[in-house]
């Protein structure tokens, strides 16, 4: 348990102590939930449950990707 503490204290220490990277970090951040907001609403917006109303629309969909047939 010492040496999670020592791990955790080294890093506390290095972030409260950096200038650059805290805005280096936010950059980051900001990048990323740009990223999966755009995912989110212009890629991921159809649902497999949407799509294919009925279980067997959804194993007919899945046993034809399985074995490859179109």
């Amino acid at each position: 348990m010492l040496n999670i503490s020592n791990i955790y204290n080294l890093y506390l220490d290095g972030f409260r102590n950096m200038q650059l990277g805290r805005t280096l970090w936010l950059i980051i951040v900001i990048k990323l939930a740009v990223i999966l907001i755009f995912l989110n609403y212009f890629i991921h917006d159809r649902s497999f449950k949407s799509e294919y109303t009925t279980q067997d629309q959804r194993v007919d969909f899945v046993y034809n990707n399985l074995i490859g047939e179109k």
